[in-house]
C-alpha cells in the first residue's frame, strides 16, 4: 500500500469525497479506497489531479510515485 496524501490535500481544501468524487467523475468508494492506499489507474490518478485543481506535472505532491 503507497503511502498518498490524497486525503490530506482534500481536507485542506475543504472538499467531501462526494465532491472530490463528483468533480473527478468516479465514486465515492474509489476515493475511499485511494485514500487508504490502494492502487488505483492512472487514468484515475489523473481525473482526480485535474479535480484537485492541480497539473499533471504536479502528481507527485498527491501521490508520491
Amino acid at each position: 500500500m503507497s503511502k498518498n496524501l490524497l486525503k490530506e490535500i482534500r481536507e485542506s481544501l475543504m472538499m467531501s469525497k462526494a465532491e472530490l468524487a463528483r468533480k473527478a467523475n468516479i465514486s465515492p468508494i474509489t476515493i475511499t479506497r485511494i485514500e487508504q492506499g490502494m492502487p488505483c489507474r492512472m487514468e484515475t490518478k489523473r481525473k482526480i489531479i485535474l479535480a484537485l485543481g492541480y497539473k499533471i506535472s504536479d502528481r507527485t505532491k498527491v501521490f508520491g510515485d
